[in-house]
């Protein structure tokens, strides 16, 4: 695949109106924190979200994907040279080396600052609020300085086991990759589904592929906070119609511009705060698509884990795509 589409940012609207894609206002995205909410669904004091939707039941079936045991991590390696697009880079300092090292061993130190747009990670449930409020209910002000109180990403610890689709939207589209700036509507999920042969279904793993590290690899980074293609903010509803578990992407989920005036980030703002979905950034898609395009199937297990911060609001870390 060789041909790329180059649309201005000015013209998605316009274009997308042309040819009937959803105008969303902020009056629309408020009317969805309520509409397509699950708060209460588990409880009041539930934390876990739409976790609780991959069940016993939905790990066996997931386990049953397994019949190659072929294995693609879904992690970046990590970014430690400054960019544009990654302003704190991953720091790694080696202790205890050469020849001045008095024993055995050898060791070294990580930090890493990793919400942004360079390092693979997990958002927990408590990364967001609106209004005062996070996931459920539950008061912003519970997040302090020795982290917070509820929502922390511990409740995760146990794992995420689940059946996993891959949305390649430049292969429906038949480029390497979307530009910046373009967004992705229910309508394209549609059409890839049709496309590839699978029904997202109550706790799958949605993995939206936009190509952005195929193009990075290939021109460059750029201001992926301003400008980088991702799903319109009419693709929320879809989510919650097919009770999706986690939303996953190589960015962070959300086209920008988010071309709805006054809202920076619709789809991080429903599915965190609204749905109680976790959500899996700057996902390195390449390798798990090619391998997905090699078997001609689109679903497998994936598996993944946080790093046990308590009162962690997420937890860079390495998801598995096992076929």
């Amino acid at each position: 695949m060789t041909k790329k589409i180059l649309i201005f940012p000015a013209l998605l609207l316009a274009i997308a109106c042309a040819y009937g894609q959803p105008k969303v206002t902020k009056a629309d995205v408020d009317e969805w924190m309520q509409t397509l909410s699950n708060w209460g669904r588990w409880g009041a004091e539930d934390q876990l979200g739409a976790i609780n939707l991959i069940t016993p039941e939905t790990r066996l079936a997931a386990a049953k994907l397994v019949t190659q045991g072929v294995s693609v991590s879904l992690a970046r390696d990590v970014e430690k040279e400054a960019a544009v697009d990654n302003p704190r880079p991953f720091l790694h300092k080696m202790l205890n080396v050469g020849l001045n090292n008095p024993g055995q061993f050898v060791s070294d130190d990580f930090q890493v600052s990793y919400h942004g747009y360079a390092h693979t990670h997990m958002d927990s449930l408590c990364h967001m609020a609106f209004d005062g409020k996070m996931y459920n209910g539950f008061p912003q002000a519970e997040v302090v300085a020795e982290g917070a109180a509820r929502l922390g990403v511990t409740n995760f610890k146990e794992g995420i086991f689940g059946r996993a689709v891959l949305m390649d939207i430049p292969r429906l589209k038949g480029v390497d990759w979307l530009e910046p700036g373009t967004p992705i509507y229910p309508s394209d999920l549609d059409a890839w589904e049709k496309e590839a042969g699978f029904s997202t279904g109550s706790g799958d793993i949605v993995l939206i592929r936009t190509g952005r590290w195929a193009r990075r690899d290939t021109e460059g980074p750029w201001d992926v906070s301003s400008k980088s293609a991702g799903l319109h903010a009419s693709a929320a509803k879809w989510l919650k119609d097919r009770d999706a578990a986690i939303l996953g992407s190589d960015a962070a989920s959300d086209v920008s511009p988010s071309l709805v005036e006054g809202v920076n980030q619709p789809i991080h703002q429903l599915v965190i705060i609204a749905m109680g979905m976790p959500i899996f950034d700057n996902l390195d898609l390449e390798a798990v698509a090619q391998e997905a395009a090699r078997q001609n199937r689109w679903e497998f297990l994936v598996t993944a884990a946080p790093i046990a911060v308590g009162g962690g609001t997420g937890s860079p870390f390495n998801p598995i795509a096992t076929f």
